[in-house]
């Protein structure tokens, strides 16, 4: 057998590919640019770009306003304390603290503590959303609890916060980011646009919650992660849920789950089944695993065990096979660029190794290269113009300039799912209702030209800071740090990169996936610190 795999064409292939790589111009190539770069004018850019200090400025008004809300829920705690009803509530909760400790479940609640359960419950949205809307009503209907569970969990976050600030366990040193100021930002220009463009205002409203509910997560996981034991049970949360979603995708890839006909094209017929799991669209499907995926290849990097790097090396395998699957054109341009990044920051033989791959994926499955061909032929334009993207595109713009092209059309009321589920306006043949297929076209028709300014800053804003917190962290035998967040870094390009084709912060768990992971990024760039006495 090892005789076989040996003299195996692939197995020729990747010699040769790492002959070529260690040994040709590409080898050359990179070997003058690390030669170079200690002397270069962009080391010195990088390191100072770097080099900020701290997140915000302990002396600034936002750090200062910070600071004075702690001392008064601090004070307000002291108070509570010395409370009668405080006391008895001790008195109650000690005994039952005590008897629910033992056993498996109370051991396990004890190892994550209540931080690391939150966190945990935040890493499984995905599949807790499911149970509670697909699962739980065929044997208790409760339409509330799904609708209304996600943001019980974010006050339970707020509110543990408080509580622990008010308790004075938090830590002393501020959590405040620059990425807040751009996030409060938006938010306020969304405010304005909400109320400036409101006629239908119980519609404008839900359009604004939409847009901004799920940004806050940044500001409590920014304050959830304590520590490394924190950010290790997210971490690891994620990618477990992440594993299991990709090997049910392979799955239905396997027994070919039926579709519906409007997935494919009549022309693409030689795609059998597009594999969605639980997430309901395989466009999601693809944004949710392009955004994990890097996070397990940055296992294999970072462990120092034989056993898990190649573990995390056949899962991520497994993870890119369920993304080929979904047959997401979007999905696979942002697994490429999400590949591209991780390689430029960590290991650059992964973009020959990425295009080796890709020119396996279209000899092994002859429909991945139809539906690629497919996006070059006459059929696809004239496809597109009738019902695809370019014409849902061009009747957003001409929407936006028979409105107000500053402020928009209306929050909630063209191009996303407020619009969907409330149609005011009649539908007819020169108007209809659609998902644009583009969140940052959807933001500008709803938002105007104002709200889309203010979300690209944001993104730059975040990009920047996430750039920041890479060369803060390591990359050497003793500290990998920065492996972690690069992969963090990287999934959340390749998004971006899907968010230009479809409506990816549309899905509450998605956004708040991606606003978590940057929260994660600052934590290890900026507050990393271990849990005392480990």
């Amino acid at each position: 057998m090892k005789a076989i795999l040996q003299n195996s064409l692939l197995a020729r292939a990747l010699l040769r590919l790492r002959e070529w790589y260690h040994e040709g111009a590409i080898a050359g190539f990179f070997g003058k640019i690390r030669a170079a770069y200690p002397y270069s004018r962009f080391r010195r850019v990088w390191e100072g770009f770097c080099s900020a200090p701290s997140c915000t400025a302990a002396n600034s008004g936002y750090a200062r306003l910070l600071a004075a809300l702690r001392r008064v829920v601090e004070r307000l705690g002291d108070a509570a304390a010395q409370s009668l009803v405080y006391r008895l509530c001790l008195a109650v909760w000690n005994p039952i603290a005590r008897a629910a400790s033992g056993g498996v479940v109370g051991k396990a609640f004890r190892f994550v503590g209540m931080r690391g359960l939150l966190l945990i419950c935040l890493a499984l949205y995905l599949p807790i959303d499911y149970f509670l809307r697909s699962v739980l009503p065929g044997y208790i209907n409760i339409p509330l609890l799904a609708s209304v569970w996600d943001e019980c969990l974010m006050l339970a976050a707020a509110g543990y916060l408080l509580w622990h600030t008010a308790m004075r366990r938090a830590p002393l040193a501020s959590r405040a980011t620059p990425v807040d100021a751009y996030l409060l930002l938006f938010i306020g220009v969304g405010f304005f646009l909400m109320c400036a463009v409101s006629p239908y205002p119980s519609i404008a409203l839900d359009g604004y919650r939409a847009v901004v509910q799920y940004l806050f997560w940044f500001f409590l996981v920014t304050r959830l992660i304590e520590d490394d034991r924190d950010f290790a049970l997210f971490y690891g949360a994620l990618v477990a849920m992440a594993v299991v979603i990709a090997l049910h995708g392979i799955y239905q890839y396997i027994v070919a789950a039926p579709i519906p006909a409007s997935w494919v094209s009549q022309t693409e017929e030689g795609v059998r089944t597009r594999v969605y799991s639980i997430t309901g669209s395989p466009n999601i499907m693809g944004s949710l695993l392009v955004l994990f995926a890097p996070l397990v290849a940055g296992i294999a990097y970072y462990s120092k065990k034989l056993w898990v790097k190649v573990l995390a090396i056949g899962t991520t395998g497994m993870m890119c096979l369920s993304i080929i699957f979904t047959f997401s054109k979007g999905a696979w341009g942002g697994l490429a660029v999400a590949v591209l990044v991780f390689a430029v920051f960590l290991d650059r033989r992964l973009i020959a190794l990425m295009g080796v791959a890709g020119a396996g994926a279209l000899l092994a499955i002859p429909s991945i290269a139809s539906r690629i061909t497919y996006l070059f032929t006459a059929d696809y334009m004239e496809a597109s113009q009738r019902a695809g993207r370019m014409v849902r595109w061009e009747t957003g713009l001409d929407l936006l300039q028979e409105s107000n092209p500053l402020l928009g059309f209306g929050l909630g009321r063209f191009g996303g799912a407020v619009a969907m589920q409330n149609k005011i306006i009649e539908e007819s043949d020169t108007f209809s209702y659609f998902y644009m297929d583009n969140y940052y076209l959807k933001t500008l028709v709803e938002m105007g030209y104002l709200g889309l300014i203010f979300f690209i800053i944001l993104l730059i804003g975040m990009i920047l800071w996430s750039l920041r917190a890479i060369g803060r962290t390591k990359f050497n035998e003793t500290d990998r740090t920065r492996v972690l967040v690069v992969s963090m870094f990287a999934g959340m390009c390749g998004v971006l990169t899907h968010c230009y084709f479809e409506n990816i912060f549309e899905v509450p768990y998605m956004m708040a996936y991606f606003w978590s992971l940057a929260a994660a990024i600052l934590y290890l760039g900026y507050f990393r610190r271990k849990r005392v006495g480990t």
